[in-house]
């Protein structure tokens, strides 16, 4: 019985826990931008090394 207690009483810690990070989360904007994810695979950020510049090297 009491490990049943001391489990009840760790998931809880846990949970809370798990409760307070979800919630800093939320008020620190880590959810605000919902159109750029979509988006980004879209944009290609490696620019490829044109004809001219690779005779400079």
């Amino acid at each position: 019985m009491t490990s049943i207690v001391v489990l009840i009483a760790a998931s809880l810690i846990v949970a809370i826990g798990f409760l307070a990070a979800f919630i800093w989360s939320v008020r620190s904007g880590q959810y605000e931008d919902k159109y750029t994810p979509s988006v980004r695979m879209l944009f290609d950020d490696d620019k490829k090394p044109e004809k001219d510049d690779l005779k400079k090297i």
